[in-house]
């Protein structure tokens, strides 16, 4: 009885001390952590014609051996495009061969010998428009001929269809034209850059190397002039939109209901103010439709629904500082805030036009969490239908009546359910269980075989008054007597959040750290978003100044902390997150010890001009604000350790940011440490050819060499036990 006694009490003391560590093969090669997909699957019925590639054969007779993408007509089920040999040009861009594919006849036909962007099908399935060579087409399936719309498209000049770069990168879009409600016309983007500046970069290879130049408009330089042309497509005749020339931006166009209207969004360089012009597409003549001002900046996205009574148009907007939805009426004389309070909106999941109703995810009842909620048209009937401090990401059906919920926090993967809308007689709105469709066990039960850290949210308070936000992983085992190193993991840019409620923020990069022994943080400074307009805006003009402030007073605040080793506070970004770091080892030197910074930007003259100018303006208007808290002028006061990565050909964020800093930190007689990767972009990562495994390695045994301390450990040594007791 003694001897089965003793070994029920050790058991938690040999499972614990039985846990696996975490290794970078698990996380960037063998995907031990992936979660499982659980798709939103209604039991609705599909008319969408289901496509084997080994029945296709292609124009020379071979069968397919696969395709990257369908596109299905609305109106035409047997109407299929198939895109092959996807090709990414930028983030949001790619081009790739197009078949068309007759689901009745079995015939596929390739539209062209070259790869095209942007293939859409006419809303009735007759014709296909696309982009070639920066011009726009159309196809007419009958006929089986090509017109060209046009014909001046010129790569570095002209662009007609698709995106320049910077609008691809800064407005989130790329397919530059859009058909009308009923295909009668085509409206679109025509980009004259032939006045913007080139940049180059060179492309490595094993002879003589070649030079990528593309057009880039870095802040204060000069931007593209953009038209927007409305093309008739049965009269083959186009008209140019009319408003206001000018250093100005089209962020946006949009289609009413109204097969004959168009929405302009013209938007100043200074991006403070934005007009809705509703355009008549046989004219291109225009009025005004709508028009908003900040004292700031106006923020853009697509949150605009032009409702099907064609009398009214939703939208959210921060005008009284929380992001909030606004119903108005086409000629402006109703005008209804429909949410409200110092909550924001984060996401539009529904418009049922029908029921008048509106469902809306809020960050609530805390910025890091995320609740669904419904409300009228008018905003005085609100009811909220999930619930607790959770992420919630929502996916609806077609008739607003079901849900899935897909429901995480910091530490619990997602559990996923199946839920109903109910509506009593009352027209209270409720929610019913369906059922529980995945429960992500088989991570669980994966992660139960690992030493996983339990992070905790913790509020920060900074010298300006404000509590910041932030979350903190101690190590498995943590024995408050020790004093453990501390690693800031940090983004910090404007609107941003890394702070949230939801499984995945803290990653499992994150967690090895941690199982070797160190704290690791992270802190939404002053800047970042969900908490009102003010919060985020007031680094205005003044991009790194308030942010870093604040990351180095939750250093001092850590710091004080009896179980932090005060001289190994290090901090580690990318991106944003690489100029946060570039400041914390300059700036931050008293209390940061080491910094790893990866694709940076040093100083924002360098950036595009649509991202940096609008929190910046010009240079050569703030010329203070830019050079105030760039890295490059603060060199000379570091004293920890720094490493600086970046790809060699990052179209984003310039390997022109990591050449000036080496050059100034020669200059400060400041030693460092660099990796770059020729041929790589922002994102510097490649399964194929090892390139993210290396990145990963690199950085945590160089963290683990200038940052760890007598309590972290090897990757190759056993994970310390956890205490049972």
């Amino acid at each position: 009885m003694r001897k089965l006694f003793l070994l029920l009490f050790l058991l938690p003391l040999l499972g614990s001390a039985q846990k696996k560590q975490i290794s970078l093969e698990d996380i960037y090669k063998n995907g031990t952590f992936r979660g499982e997909f659980v798709p939103a699957d209604f039991g609705q019925t599909t008319k969408d014609t289901d496509i084997n590639p080994k029945e296709l054969k292609d124009e020379n007779g071979k069968t397919f051996d696969r395709f990257e993408d369908i596109i299905y007509s609305s109106t035409q089920p047997n109407t299929v495009l198939i895109r092959k040999g996807v090709e990414q040009i930028y983030r949001r861009s790619s081009k790739a061969f197009v078949y068309l594919y007759d689901a009745l006849s079995k015939k596929l036909t390739k539209l062209d010998n070259e790869k095209l962007m942007h293939p859409t099908l006419s809303p009735d399935g007759s014709k296909i428009a696309y982009v070639k060579d920066n011009n726009l087409y159309l196809y007419d399936i009958a006929t089986k001929s090509t017109r060209a719309i046009t014909t001046d498209g010129k790569w570095n000049f002209i662009i007609n269809g698709n995106c320049d770069w910077v609008y691809e990168e800064e407005f989130e879009f790329t397919q530059a034209y859009q058909w009308s409600p009923k295909g009668s016309y085509i409206a679109y983007y025509r980009f004259d850059e032939s006045n913007v500046k080139e940049y180059q970069f060179t492309q490595f290879d094993n002879s003589y190397n070649k030079q990528y130049t593309y057009k880039y408009p870095k802040a204060g330089e000069e931007n593209s002039k953009v038209e927007i042309h409305i093309y008739d497509v049965a009269s083959n005749k186009d008209v140019k939109a009319q408003y206001e020339q000018g250093d100005i931006y089209i962020p946006r166009i949009k289609w009413t209901r109204d097969d004959n209207s168009l929405v302009v969004y013209w938007l100043n360089r200074h991006q403070d103010d934005l007009k809705l012009l509703l355009t008549n597409a046989s004219t291109g003549a225009s009025n005004t439709l709508y028009e908003e001002k900040n004292k700031y900046f106006v923020e853009i996205n697509d949150d605009w629904w032009f409702l099907n009574d064609g009398q009214h148009f939703l939208f959210t907007s921060e005008m009284n500082g929380f992001r909030h939805l606004y119903l108005y009426s086409m000629d402006g004389k109703t005008q209804t805030q429909v949410t409200k309070g110092n909550y924001e909106v984060t996401d539009v999941n529904g418009v049922d036009e029908a029921n008048k109703r509106i469902f809306f995810t809020l960050a609530y009842p805390r910025p890091m969490d995320r609740n669904l909620f419904v409300t009228d048209f008018n905003g005085k009937k609100t009811t909220q239908l999930t619930e607790g401090e959770a992420w919630h990401r929502i996916v609806l059906n077609d008739s607003f009546s079901r849900f899935y919920d897909y429901r995480s926090d910091l530490n619990t993967p997602q559990t996923v359910t199946l839920n109903e809308i109910t509506v009593n007689k009352k027209k209270d709105i409720g929610v019913k269980l369906l059922k529980t469709v995945n429960e992500s066990v088989k991570l669980k039960t994966k992660l139960d075989d690992f030493a996983i850290g339990k992070a905790e949210f913790i509020r920060v308070p900074n010298s300006k008054g404000d509590t910041l936000n932030g979350w903190l992983l101690k190590p498995p085992g943590f024995d408050p007597s020790k004093k453990y190193p501390v690693l800031f993991c940090n983004y910090g840019g404007p609107g941003s959040q890394q702070v949230a409620n939801r499984y995945g923020a803290v990653s499992m990069w994150h967690q090895l750290l941690a199982e070797r022994g160190f704290i690791v943080v992270s802190v939404d400074n002053t800047g970042t978003g969900f908490r009102g307009e003010e919060f985020k805006k007031k680094t205005y003009l003044q991009l790194g100044k308030f942010e870093i402030e604040d990351q180095i007073d939750a250093a001092k605040y850590l710091g004080n902390m009896s179980f932090v080793d005060k001289n190994n506070i290090g901090h580690w970004g990318w991106s944003y997150g690489g100029f946060m770091s570039s400041l914390a080892i300059t700036k931050g030197n008293e209390v940061f010890s080491a910094a790893v910074a990866v694709a940076p930007v040093t100083s924002w003259r360098f950036y595009d001009n649509i991202y940096t100018e609008r929190y910046m303006r010009t240079p050569q208007e703030n010329a203070k604000g830019y050079d105030d808290n760039s890295p490059l002028n603060h060199t000379d006061m570091i004293k920890g350790k720094y490493l600086l990565i970046h790809g060699m050909a990052d179209d984003n964020v310039h390997f022109q940011n990591a050449t000036q800093m080496i050059t100034a930190l020669v200059k400060s007689n400041i030693d460092f440490e660099s990796a770059y990767y020729p041929n790589k972009n922002h994102s510097i990562s490649g399964q194929m050819d090892n390139t993210t495994f290396h990145l990963w390695s690199k950085m945590t045994n160089w963290i683990m060499d200038n940052l760890g301390n007598e309590n972290t450990q090897k990757s190759n040594q056993p994970v310390k036990s956890q205490k049972a007791f």
